[in-house]
């Protein structure tokens, strides 16, 4: 059953109220939830909420789990091939020095000859 949302005109109340699709809906604050002393009898319009969220519970819950397996065999390989490499990628713990980045070598400019 779907949970509607509510306010009221008069009192500026808003609640919730759980509904049947075919059901009508509310048109008058109820009594138990209007924040007036005596009654007022409000109109209630129905306001547009955000709804209820999508909530995993519990363990496997993981984007991973719902790759194909073209992806999952990919991943295997790569995991496979940087092990054989000899590393996961990072450099050694004491190796903390910057590689020296490449130049290429200019060729020298021709010289001019004078007459």
């Amino acid at each position: 059953m779907p949970t509607y949302q509510y306010v009221c005109e008069k009192c500026g109340q808003h609640f919730d109220k759980s509904q049947s699709i075919t059901e009508a809906p509310l048109t008058v604050c109820p009594k138990e939830l209007c924040s007036r002393k005596t009654w007022g009898k409000g109109r209630v319009k129905r306001v547009i909420s955000g709804g209820a969220g999508l909530l995993f519970k519990g363990n496997g819950f993981y984007i991973t789990d719902y790759r194909s397996e073209g992806y999952k065999e990919a991943a295997k390989k790569e995991a496979a091939a940087n092990k054989t490499a000899g590393g996961d990628g990072k450099a050694p713990a004491g190796d903390t020095k910057p590689t020296p980045a490449k130049t290429e070598a200019k060729p020298p400019k021709p010289e001019s000859k004078a007459k």
